[in-house]
């Protein structure tokens, strides 16, 4: 793969003795920042896998949810 002409520049400034641009980036210049639309296949099959799994922890057949309902009056 070929050298950008910025990244040339740059190699001869550093072999100059001059200060290296590279060293002034922040982590965020090496981070991969780009948002991910779709789960992978991975992701999927653990979610079935340990969907099923949950349901199966209560032995009440409830399957451990709990519903809970608050009634609201309103005195005036």
């Amino acid at each position: 793969m070929a050298k950008s002409k910025a990244k040339k520049i740059r190699e001869k400034m550093v072999r100059e003795g001059k200060r290296n641009p590279e060293n002034s980036r922040s982590i965020y210049a090496l981070k991969d920042l780009r948002t991910r639309k779709t789960k992978t296949k991975q992701e999927q099959l653990n979610k079935v896998l340990y969907e099923e799994r949950l349901s199966d922890y209560s032995k009440d057949g409830m399957g451990g949810r709990f519903y809970y309902c608050f009634r609201f009056t309103i005195i005036s």
